[in-house]
């Protein structure tokens, strides 16, 4: 229940008002003067005032101001025998929701502390959803506790304070993006965009209107002034993913961008100055592509000013474990399954795996489990076919890449599960007889 605080002199006319408030399911709190209203809010949470402008005390413009300061959640109206405009711009300046007369307004009293009401309502759910956000990207959403990762997560958090820029490397699917995204989340700059781009998406033209923009009529197509992702990461951050795969030529446009702060549009001939702090990253060894004649050399140094390596995924076997039980209860909600085990032989099985797509490809494994999970509890069975060689299945029946009877039962299954187990729509979309569907699901133990 919303808290409304009435504060007003006249005892008869707060009294009024705090009946006409509670009519509408509202809390009231009344005070008569500026230091009974300060101490009101000190005791009790607060969402609205009412406000009188002349108190005993005090002035209510004033008070806007000082409440403001110290409760800057709470909306204030204030409420005048006696308007004028002055009175009315300072009340707003000062922080003030609006600035009424008594008795002519009094029918708009009540829309406006609904008004006010939506606003908090709406700033609560900003702020939620900022919650949200800062803990989807902060360093607590990096799993793991090998040394090796630790190491990594220690280093990305020393430098996210600073505004160096950042080169991020290792094999593809170690979670690049993810500290980056943790790096910005820290920094200073987190209030601001983070945009990412990957440079091995675009072609050497069109990276370098991704990247910088262009101007009307500066190439076939280019029908109006268009915006670079530099100048929508302004006063924020920007990761460039597939460093290493951008043509010469614009790393030479990048290294001034670095060095100055500053780049020219496709199409224009003046600058456009930026501020922002680059974070790169890329599974090339850029050594040997500055060796080949690739890469330049002057724009690694520019950019490995503080490097991490990123550890593969068979690097850091004791986290396989925890990666797979946080994968497992993010699918499990997304399909409405509840999964609370991983056996035994399905953990091993993951940690005998070589995982040459690392965390990405552990992900998309344990999607799939979850997916043709019969029970609570993922099993080898579930495991893709690749795995099955290095584990017997829970009938202790081996299958292999090309065994027809596992791919139709993972069909199955996955239709199974789209039509949130219904049989008859099941046989439908399979094109099968009831009858069939029923004897492989027995066959096949599903569901």
């Amino acid at each position: 229940m919303r808290t409304v605080l009435i504060i007003d002199d006249e005892e008869k006319l707060r009294s009024l008002l705090a009946r006409i408030v509670k009519l509408e399911g509202f809390e009231v709190l009344e005070a008569a003067t500026c230091k009974a209203a300060l101490k009101k809010l000190e005791q009790s949470a607060i969402d609205a005032i009412l406000c009188d402008v002349k108190l005993p005390d005090g002035n209510g413009v004033d008070l806007v101001k000082e409440v403001k300061e110290k409760y800057p959640a709470v909306e204030i109206i204030l409420l005048t025998a006696y308007g004028n405009i002055p009175d009315g711009v300072q009340a707003i300046k000062n922080g003030a929701f609006d600035y009424i007369t008594k008795g002519d307004d009094n029918n708009k009293i009540i829309p406006l502390l609904h008004r006010v009401f939506e606003k908090i309502e709406l700033s609560e759910r900003v702020c939620k959803l900022e919650k949200q956000v800062e803990k989807k990207y902060s360093f607590d959403n990096i799993i793991g506790k090998s040394k090796i990762i630790l190491v990594a997560v220690d280093l990305a958090k020393r430098v996210a304070s600073t505004d160096t820029t950042v080169l991020l490397t290792g094999e593809t699917g170690t979670g690049k993006e993810v500290f980056a995204q943790a790096i910005h989340q820290a920094s200073s700059r987190n209030s601001r965009s983070f945009v990412a781009i990957n440079c091995s998406a675009f072609s050497k033209e069109l990276l370098e209107s991704e990247m910088f923009g262009h101007v009307a009529g500066s190439f076939t197509g280019a029908s109006k002034d268009k915006k670079g992702l530099f100048e929508e990461a302004d006063k924020g951050t920007i990761f460039l993913d597939e460093i290493g795969e951008m043509s010469i030529e614009l790393q030479a446009k990048l290294l001034r961008v670095i060095e100055a702060g500053e780049f020219i549009k496709v199409g224009e001939s003046k600058t456009t100055k930026v501020d922002v702090r680059i974070i790169a990253a890329t599974n090339r060894d850029l050594h040997k592509e500055i060796e080949a004649g690739h890469f330049r050399q002057d724009l690694f140094y520019r950019l490995s000013v503080f490097e991490i390596k990123l550890p593969a995924l068979r690097d850091r076997v004791p986290d396989i474990e925890m990666l797979a039980k946080n994968f497992a209860e993010i699918f499990a909600a997304k399909t409405n399954k509840k999964i609370d085990t991983l056996n035994d032989a399905f953990i091993k099985a993951l940690k005998k795996h070589d995982w040459p797509g690392n965390i990405r490809e552990l992900k998309n494994v344990i999607e799939r489990s979850v997916i043709l999970a019969n029970s609570n509890e993922l099993v080898a069975d579930t495991l893709p076919f690749e795995f099955q060689h290095k584990t017997e299945s829970s009938t202790g029946k081996i299958l292999s890449a090309f065994d027809l009877a596992s791919a139709e039962k993972l069909h199955i299954q996955k239709v199974l599960n789209y039509t949130n187990g219904n049989k008859t729509e099941t046989a439908r979309l399979l094109n099968i007889g009831l009858t069939t569907l029923y004897r492989k699901i027995e066959e096949y133990k599903l569901f």
